[in-house]
This record gives C-alpha cells, structure tokens and sequence, in this order.
C-alpha cells in the first residue's frame, strides 16, 4: 500500500503496546525528528557540581573563603557538594560535634541564595551535602 503512493512505511511508537506505523515519507520524517532533537538540546543547561572540603577543625578565616568561593560557585548557578573530611585519627572522628556544627554553619550562611538537596551523609571518613542554587524569579 505505501509502495502505491510512493510513501515508505515508519514505525513512529515501537514501544507503545499496539506499535503504530504509518504512511510518510521518512527523509522529511528524519530531518524533523533531527530537528526537534537538536531545539530541545539547544535548550538544556548543563549543571556542574562543584566540591569544597572541609574539616572538623578549621579555623575561622578558612572557613570564610570556602564559604565565599561555595557562594560564587552557587550564584554561577552549579550545584556545591560540600564534604567535610575526617583524617584517620580517632580524636578527630570523635569530633563529630563540630563536624555537624561546621555543616549547619555553612548551610546557614548559604541559606539565601541556596537550598539543601540532601541532608548531611555520612560515608566512610566523610561526610557530605548538596546544595542546590535557588530558582531566580
């Protein structure tokens, strides 16, 4: 039948559970589907994740510039893991009180320009979040 009106026989839902086929002409079919693919391509925004490390222990104005360099990162839109990292000494895992008071701490300062995706987890000798920027409106 397609044969008879010079037209070619495509399959346009395989995997729906009737497939569908119909009558076109699949050269124009190809370029629109390579169309379409490449708008909604042009229209994606790669996320990057940038990391930033800390410690249960750093001082004070260490602390400030991963917080301003975790702020830059959020505002050119990428998502921030933040881990904090124990070393193998015992005493510095028992500090995990400081470690879940630095996080809070950066969340906090983070808090007007970014939302927490994941809560603190710990996996191994780190432990880690995820901050996402906020929408702009």
């Amino acid at each position: 039948m397609a044969r008879s009106v010079d037209l070619d026989l495509v399959c346009v839902a395989p995997n729906a559970k009737t497939p569908v086929c119909r009558f076109l002409d699949y050269s124009k079919f190809h370029y629109e589907q390579v169309k379409k693919a490449r708008e909604s391509k042009k229209n994606q925004k790669m996320v990057t994740v940038k990391e930033i490390w800390l410690t249960p222990v750093i001082s004070s104005n260490d602390f400030e510039t991963k917080l301003r360099t975790g702020r830059k990162f959020l505002e050119g839109g990428d998502k921030l893991k933040v881990t904090l990292r124990f070393n193998r000494r015992a005493r510095m895992m028992s500090s995990d009180i400081d470690a879940q008071r630095n996080l809070d701490k950066f969340i906090q300062m983070t808090s007007d320009i970014s939302n927490a995706e994941t809560k603190p987890v710990q996996e191994g000798k780190s432990i880690s979040l995820i901050l996402v920027p906020k929408k702009k409106n």
